[in-house]
C-alpha cells in the first residue's frame, strides 16, 4: 500500500473529531484540569481543608457550602434570587452533589455530554450570581471555562486519557447516546 492508502485508511478507522494525538492529549489534559478543579472544590467545601474552607465552615461539621458565596458575595439583578437560596438545604445538597459527580465525570471521563453541560451550567449560574463581573462589562472565567467544557465534550477528550471509549461502547450509551 502506498503511504496515501494508509493515511486514508487510519483517517477513516478514527472516530476521534481530533486528528493530532499532541492536541487530543491537550483537550484531556484540560479535561482532566477543570474536572480536578469541581472535585476539590467538593473535597475542600465538604472537610473545611482551609483553602476556600475554613474547618468550622466544613459541610461535615455543620457548614454551609452556599451559605458564604450566595449571602455574601452575589451582585447585580439576580442578587436577590441568589441571596434567596443562601444556606438552603437543597441548594447545599444539589450543589455539593453537582460538584462531585461534574468533577468524578471529567476525571473519569465518562458522561462527559451530561457532565460538560451541568458543569457549563453551574458556572453560568455562578457568573449570573455576581452581575456585572468587576474586571469585565460581561466576560469573565466562568464564561470561558463553560465554553470549553462544552468544547471538550464536542471534540471527546474523554477518549484519551479517560474511559470514554470503553464508556461510550456500553450498552446504555449505545441505546441513550446522550449519556457519553
Amino acid at each position: 500500500m502506498s503511504d496515501a492508502t494508509l493515511s486514508r485508511t487510519a483517517s477513516e478507522n478514527d472516530t476521534s473529531p481530533i486528528g493530532s494525538p499532541a492536541a487530543r492529549y491537550v483537550f484531556a489534559l484540560a479535561r482532566l484540569a477543570i474536572g480536578w478543579t469541581f472535585l476539590w472544590a467538593f473535597v475542600d467545601k465538604l472537610l473545611g481543608l482551609g483553602f476556600s474552607t475554613p474547618a468550622e465552615g466544613a459541610w461535615i461539621a455543620g457548614g454551609s457550602p452556599t451559605a458564604g458565596f450566595l449571602g455574601n458575595a452575589v451582585s447585580g439583578p439576580l442578587s436577590g434570587v441568589f441571596a434567596s437560596m443562601a444556606g438552603a438545604v437543597w441548594a447545599d445538597v444539589l450543589f455539593m452533589a453537582g460538584l462531585c459527580a461534574i468533577g468524578a465525570a471529567l476525571l473519569l471521563g465518562v458522561g462527559e455530554r451530561v457532565a460538560a453541560a451541568c458543569g457549563a451550567l453551574l458556572l453560568v449560574l455562578m457568573w449570573a450570581a455576581v452581575l456585572p463581573p468587576a474586571n469585565n462589562p460581561f466576560m469573565d472565567d466562568h464564561i470561558v471555562l463553560a465554553l470549553v467544557l462544552v468544547g471538550l465534550a464536542l471534540v471527546r477528550s474523554a477518549d484519551t486519557l479517560g474511559l470514554g471509549r470503553w464508556w461510550g461502547a456500553t450498552a446504555l450509551v449505545r441505546r441513550f447516546p446522550v449519556l457519553r
